[in-house]
């Protein structure tokens, strides 16, 4: 397996690293964002752009507020179809 090589960054004494400035600009990262962070094995971390999608499907197309949370608007027709009010 051929690994690419990144830009390596410390992490300083409160657990903080600096995402440098080019990778912010190609992943659209401008201060104040949230960014998510996981693991998809023991031995890597990844991190993305926070991006929040429909409560109940996960979709990030045609989102709405509900409440305080994002839905979808098929989520939210199908939830509207099925209250008898």
């Amino acid at each position: 397996m051929i690994r690419s090589k990144g830009i390596v960054r410390k992490v300083d004494g409160l657990g903080r690293i600096v995402i440098p400035v080019e990778m912010r600009r190609v992943f659209g990262i401008k201060e104040g964002d949230s960014i998510e962070i996981f693991s998809d094995s023991e031995q890597r971390i990844m991190m993305s752009k926070y991006v929040p999608g429909c409560v109940i499907c996960g979709s990030v197309d045609q989102l709405q507020p509900a409440l305080d949370k994002q839905l979808c608007k098929p989520c939210g027709v199908k939830i509207a179809r099925s209250v008898k009010l």
